[in-house]
């Protein structure tokens, strides 16, 4: 299939040395407003205009890794010509964005997916396989945090993109959709949430943490772009409990047995780009039609931004678009 991809940032050339290494997709062209960021990326074909990209009949599938508030526009002209989408996390910035843009999709016969790169490894698999060992499930907690460059431009006085409400940015759904989605993929809805952040002057939040109840256990999950953590992340069952080196991506996995204390490594090495798997994966679905596998991505995606809308609400956390 031919890929093109949207945006010029180091998460777009990560996603082309991926599939350089694959033989799923092959790179076609590049969108960008600016003709020489795109010729950066080595692209065939060079696009400054959405509605040339969309009309070329030779491209089948679009990485969007544009500001985020930019997503749901692009991806919606672009599912109307009939392309397949992949878009970077977080896909759109509300679930009614979420809802049209899925029954769009529909209506057109193509497939959009989420970018949640850490949840397509062989790791993961393993990880979901193996906390059905631990008996009844009472604590979980994960964490991406780590420090932004962009939080000294903020503390300098000004708004990077990633910091502003204007393009939908700020920790919780830069880096808290990755631990809320390992969490969401391997437990499934909340019943309830509750957040808590840290406001920056721009309007967004800088760090914070969204506690999910599942009535039976509790998963912590913490999110910070003005600060860094090393700690790992754990499940904790009546038979065991389960530590992982990180949310994404997952290299360990050590299980350890609570009457015996025995430990048992369960990762295995992987891939140094993980986003060779996301690739794979997005492109079998397609090919193969495979409505199971998307409609898992799909709920996921649904349910992951279900619960960061609730926790702006309870922070109070407008984006521009609303």
């Amino acid at each position: 299939m031919n890929l093109a991809t949207i945006g010029t940032s180091m998460i777009t050339k990560r996603f082309i040395e991926a599939i350089a290494k694959t033989e799923a997709l092959n790179f076609a062209g590049a969108f960008s407003r600016s003709a020489e960021k795109a010729e950066k990326l080595g692209a065939p074909q060079i696009f400054t205009s959405l509605e040339e990209l969309a009309k070329k009949e030779d491209i089948d599938l679009v990485y969007i890794a544009s500001p985020n508030s930019l997503h749901f526009e692009q991806a919606m002209f672009l599912i109307k010509n009939k392309k397949h989408i992949i878009c970077e996390k977080p896909m759109f910035s509300t679930t009614k964005e979420l809802t049209e843009a899925f029954k769009t999709a529909d209506e057109n016969g193509v497939f959009l997916f989420e970018a949640f790169r850490n949840l397509y490894t062989p790791n993961h698999a393993r990880l979901k396989k193996a906390i059905k060992s631990l008996g009844p499930i009472r604590h979980s907690f994960f964490q991406y945090m780590k420090y932004s460059s962009r939080y000294d431009n903020v503390l300098a006085g000004e708004e990077p993109n990633i910091f502003s409400p204007k393009f939908s940015g700020g920790a919780l759904v830069d880096l808290g959709v990755y631990p809320i989605s390992l969490a969401v993929s391997l437990f499934g809805k909340p019943k309830n949430i509750a957040a808590r952040v840290t406001m920056l002057p721009t309007g967004v939040d800088g760090s914070g943490s969204v506690i999910l109840d599942y009535g039976t256990h509790t998963c912590t999950t913490m999110f910070s772009k003005i600060t860094d953590s090393y700690l790992p992340g754990e499940i904790s069952g009546e038979n065991g409990t389960i530590v992982i080196d990180h949310v994404a991506p997952i290299s360990s996995i050590e299980w350890t047995e609570r009457l015996s204390g025995k430990k048992k490594q369960l990762a295995e090495a992987e891939e140094e780009n993980d986003m060779i798997y996301e690739a794979e994966a997005i492109v079998s679905a397609i090919k193969l039609n495979d409505q199971e596998l998307y409609n898992y991505y799909r709920n996921v995606s649904e349910l992951v931004l279900q619960i960061t809308e609730e926790a702006r609400r309870q922070t109070n956390i407008v984006f521009a678009g609303e």
